[in-house]
């Protein structure tokens, strides 16, 4: 397969996330933001040291990319950034050595986020496929998912051994997991606009299901087994994609082609093209923009908490020497990872 970009895009000056995201993501996130106790729970995770460990770990088994190291890379990551018109700068990491994010891509950091794309999923990448990648990534920024993807991340890469600290972490990993799946939407179409062709994102996503580089593979045979995939009549079995979904980071790649083509179906991204989007100064009404399905978050995510009773109330009492049971988290992460 040629890789092909169109002509050099122009930037979209002060766009804001609010002109592209999902509607499901504006409203699991509002809810989220509704939960006291969520908030109090995240916080304190990046607040005991757990994201500095984290971050740690990737820059310690990772390259900084720059115009020395993987310039075609670090051109795309610089053509994307402009795009987008991002408020500031970041730093990306390739990574070949830190367990599932081989084969993805993720941004980290509350307060200055950091991109890591895994390097085997970076060889099956062509340019424009990589200009997707950083594009949803960068997405991510933009829509401030960045704190509480931080703290997925901490949960994922910790498992049980943040359970000391006394938080209630089994409901909170899996609000952020039903919360993510729906941000994810949004920052595919981040990566449209970046790259301002949707078959590219389609592509990427391709190689992210199949492991394979797009140029072995066919897109017309993958988009036409997405349609099949949404237009699956038996109601058994959407209920089992369901359940099938529940516990993973992301949706599945088809039902994430089926809903890039919609968005640009609908209309909207024409509209984007032609210069008709929010801007960051707009203001905003967050719980308008949630819309109905807001909702329906609030009351699933807070489900969740139901029976947590006055352990929200007591976190601070809990963690008397969180100090020092990150600092043996860390120990334990280094000697995990020492490899070759």
């Amino acid at each position: 397969m040629v890789q092909t970009l169109p002509d050099p895009v122009e930037p979209y000056p002060d766009i804001s996330s609010k002109a592209y995201e999902h509607p499901a993501d504006r409203a699991a996130t509002a809810a989220l933001q509704s939960i006291p106790a969520m908030n109090k729970v995240v916080r304190k995770l990046v607040e005991y040291g757990y994201e500095r460990s984290l971050r740690q770990s990737y820059l310690g088994n990772s390259i900084k990319v720059s115009e020395r190291q993987l310039p075609e890379l670090y051109a795309s990551y610089r053509g994307v950034h402009r795009i987008l018109d991002m408020p500031g700068d970041y730093d990306l990491y390739v990574t070949g050595g830190l367990g599932p994010l081989q084969w993805n891509a993720l941004t980290i950091g509350s307060q200055n986020p950091i991109l890591v794309i895994g390097s085997p999923l970076l060889s099956k990448l062509g340019v424009g496929e990589q200009r997707a990648v950083i594009g949803h990534e960068l997405g991510h920024i933009l829509s401030d998912h960045v704190l509480y993807m931080t703290a997925l991340q901490i949960l994922l890469r910790a498992g049980g051994s943040v359970g000391m600290l006394g938080l209630p972490l089994l409901p909170v990993r899996a609000v952020l997991l039903e919360w993510f799946r729906t941000a994810e939407l949004s920052c595919d179409r981040a990566a449209v606009l970046a790259v301002r062709d949707p078959k590219i994102i389609c592509r990427t996503l391709m190689v992210l299901a199949g492991g394979v580089s797009a140029d072995k593979l066919d897109l017309d045979a993958f988009m036409a087994q997405a349609m099949d995939y949404d237009n699956w009549e038996d109601g058994h079995d959407r209920v089992r994609r369901f359940f099938n979904e529940i516990g993973k980071t992301h949706a599945n790649a088809v039902r994430r082609v089926s809903e890039i083509m919609r968005w640009v179906q609908s209309g909207e991204y024409d509209r984007i093209q032609r210069g008709e989007y929010r801007k960051r100064a707009d203001p905003v009404d967050v719980r308008e923009e949630a819309g109905d399905a807001f909702d329906f978050y609030s009351e699933r995510f807070r489900s969740l908490f139901s029976e947590l009773g006055d352990s929200i109330s007591n976190i601070g009492s809990q963690v008397g020497n969180a100090s020092s049971q990150v600092a043996d988290w860390l120990r334990n992460r280094n000697a995990g990872n020492g490899g070759t």
